[in-house]
C-alpha cells in the first residue's frame, strides 16, 4: 500500500487557528487517499507564510521524512507547497516519485513547468493589484486600513461572492461529486451525509455532514 505524508499550509497563524483553509486540503487529500488506495501515515502543517522553501522548516522536515522512509510527500494543491517556480522543481529533484499534489494530473517535468507558473504568475498579480489597491485610495485621500460603513448594495455584493466562493470551494466540490455518487446508487441523503463522514470529509467550517447540509449542497449549490 502507497504510504502518504501530508503536507499543508496556511498563510497566517490567524488561519492556522481558525482553520481557515486547513479542513479543505485534508478533505481534498483525504479523498484522493482513497481513491489511490494509499495510507496517511504523518501530516505536517506549516503556519508561516514565507514565500520561498528556506523559509519553512516544517517542509523540509517532510521531505527529510518522506526521504528516508520511502513514503509520498502529498498537497492538496500546488499554490499550497510554492508559488515558485525554482522552489517546485527544487523539491521535484530532492523527491521525484515520491511527490504527488492533488491538483495536478501528472508530476512530470511538462505539466509541473506549466502550473506551477500559472502559480507564480498569480503571486505576482496578487502583489501587483494590491499594490495598485492601495495607490489608488491614497491617491484619494483615503487613510489606509480603515473600513467604511458598507452601503446595501455592498452587502449585497459581499453575499453574492461569499455564496459563489461556497460554491467553488474544494471541499463543496469533492462533495457535491460524491453526493450525485452516492444518491445514484440509492442512499438517503442520511445515508450520504453517513458516508462523507465516514470518509473523513468536513464541510467548508470544519464540521460533519449532515442530512440538511447534503441537501442544501444537492439543490442549492
Amino acid at each position: 500500500m502507497k504510504k502518504y505524508v501530508c503536507y499543508y499550509r496556511v498563510s497566517t497563524k490567524k488561519q492556522s487557528k481558525s482553520g481557515l483553509g486547513l479542513e479543505a486540503q485534508k478533505g481534498i487529500i483525504q479523498h484522493y487517499a482513497i481513491i489511490d488506495k494509499a495510507e496517511i501515515i504523518k501530516e505536517y502543517t506549516e503556519t508561516q507564510s514565507g514565500k520561498y522553501i528556506e523559509n519553512r522548516p516544517i517542509l523540509k522536515e517532510a521531505i527529510t521524512y518522506c526521504k528516508k522512509n520511502n513514503c509520498t510527500l502529498v498537497v492538496a494543491k500546488l499554490d499550497r507547497l510554492s508559488r515558485n517556480v525554482k522552489d517546485v522543481f527544487t523539491i521535484q529533484e530532492q523527491l521525484g516519485e515520491q511527490f504527488k499534489s492533488c491538483d495536478l494530473p501528472s508530476t512530470d517535468t511538462l505539466t509541473l513547468s506549466i502550473f506551477a507558473g500559472i502559480a507564480q504568475r498569480e503571486r505576482e498579480l496578487i502583489s501587483i493589484r494590491t499594490k495598485l489597491a492601495l495607490r489608488a485610495k491614497k491617491d484619494r485621500g483615503e487613510q489606509l486600513g480603515i473600513i467604511k460603513n458598507l452601503t446595501n448594495e455592498g452587502r449585497a455584493l459581499g453575499t453574492s461572492r461569499a455564496k459563489e466562493n461556497a460554491r467553488n470551494h474544494p471541499s463543496n466540490k469533492i462533495a457535491r461529486e460524491l453526493i450525485s455518487k452516492y444518491r445514484a446508487e440509492g442512499y438517503s441523503f442520511q445515508e450520504v451525509a453517513n458516508k462523507l463522514n465516514e470518509n473523513g470529509l468536513k464541510t467548508v467550517t470544519g464540521k460533519e455532514y449532515k442530512k440538511g447540509t447534503v441537501w442544501e449542497l444537492t439543490f442549492k449549490s
